[in-house]
């Protein structure tokens, strides 16, 4: 009996030592593994000397835009240029009928004819008359009568020759002709209408080669870009230094550079502006009068600007901020101030120093003092134009 308790005793004993063994390896957690630093792409930050470029809206027009008007009143008789077409200084555009305006010229030659016989009769009359005088046969009055009747004939006479001419010009107006080479545009009238001076603009001839764009600045950035060359020369020199660009509604840019072709010599009191006009080659006349585009011109270059992607920059609340990768691949948030955007790019005036690493992707996945695994960063190529919107005195 008493060795049946002794056994029972061991047997409690190993049980609850087990039990004991089995609560303790339940109540420890599991060890978890170390966390991978987030894998990021980083850049480093550019310093080099950036220009400058401004853009405007602009409109083209023709460097010339001729309103084709009747001079003399008939009927439309043709219509000789095609709508839309080049055409040539001096080219026939409409027929006015020339059969009333050339009788008319037939009948101040008839008439100047008439005139410079009366003259050839008073001029042998008061030739006569003068003879006469000399030999005492006639009064002064009546040699004063036959010479001053010769005068008014010789000017009868020149006002016939001058009404010839009248008549023969308004012949002339009857052909309506291109004034400069350049795109004629559409017709107002047609063939058989009543056409003359009161009738207004029947068609235009814009020349288109070279072609103008305008553009507008307001008049305190045209003050302060007049203070800063005040010398006339100096202004001169700059002005032809400027390289205007020409970025058409499609976003390409037109080939051909342009130039500063003058600015309005007052400011407009309705908008406060100063209009500027830039003129542009146009071979071929691709450029076309009434178009919308952007004016770039290039005004200054920034010495050691700090350039990142612009996607690299951080926007919240107002305040801008970049992820700079420090020696130890951990992060800083450092808040910056921003300049002009130069493409993709951004100008970055203060709190960067050139040649800092910075996160370009991956951005979303760091956080002050977090280590980082960098990878560098490699760009897509891009074409897109460097600008902004400024002032032709920046």
């Amino acid at each position: 009996m008493k060795r049946r308790a002794r056994n029972f005793n061991r047997y409690a004993s190993s049980a609850l030592i087990f039990l004991v063994a089995a609560l303790a390896s339940c109540s420890r957690k599991p060890v978890a593994p170390a966390q991978a630093a987030p894998e990021v792409l980083i850049t480093q930050v550019q310093q080099k000397d950036v220009p400058i470029y401004d853009d405007f809206v602009s409109t083209l027009d023709g460097s010339v835009n001729a309103s084709i008007q009747a001079r003399v009143q008939g009927y439309l008789t043709s219509q000789t240029y095609k709508e839309g077409t080049e055409v040539k200084k001096g080219a026939l555009l409409f027929q006015i009928d020339p059969r009333p305006l050339a009788a008319a010229l037939a009948q101040a030659k008839a008439a100047l004819a008439q005139a410079q016989a009366a003259q050839k009769q008073a001029e042998l009359t008061a030739g006569r008359n003068v003879d006469l005088f000399n030999r005492k046969a006639i009064s002064d009055q009546e040699r004063d009568n036959a010479v001053q009747a010769a005068a008014a004939a010789k000017a009868q006479t020149d006002a016939q020759e001058a009404a010839v001419e009248q008549a023969q010009l308004n012949l002339d107006f009857t052909g309506i002709r291109s004034p400069v080479d350049g795109i004629a545009g559409l017709a107002t009238a047609q063939v058989g209408d009543l056409v003359g001076p009161s009738t207004g603009v029947l068609t235009t001839v814009s020349k288109v080669d070279p072609i103008k764009a305008y553009f507008t600045i307001s008049d305190q950035r045209y003050v302060a870009y007049t203070q800063r060359y005040s010398d006339p020369e100096k202004r001169a020199a700059h002005e032809k230094q400027l390289e205007f660009e020409l970025i058409l509604s499609d976003g390409s840019r037109y080939p051909h550079p342009g130039e500063l072709f003058a600015a309005q010599n007052q400011v407009d009191v309705r908008t406060g502006t100063v209009r500027i006009a830039a003129v542009f080659p146009n071979p071929g006349n691709i450029l076309r009068p009434g178009e919308f585009a952007r004016i770039r011109v290039r005004t200054n270059i920034q010495k050691g600007a700090l350039l990142v992607p612009q996607r690299a920059v951080i926007e919240l609340q107002g305040s801008y901020q970049l992820a700079i990768v420090g020696a130890e691949n951990k992060v800083h948030i450092q808040t910056v101030e921003v300049g002009r955007r130069i493409g993709e790019m951004w100008i970055i005036e203060k709190g960067l120093q050139p040649n800092e690493r910075i996160v370009v992707e991956g951005v979303q996945k760091v956080h002050e003092g977090a280590p980082v695994n960098p990878k560098p960063w490699n760009p897509l190529p891009s074409s897109s134009p460097a600008g902004t919107d400024a002032d032709i005195g920046s």
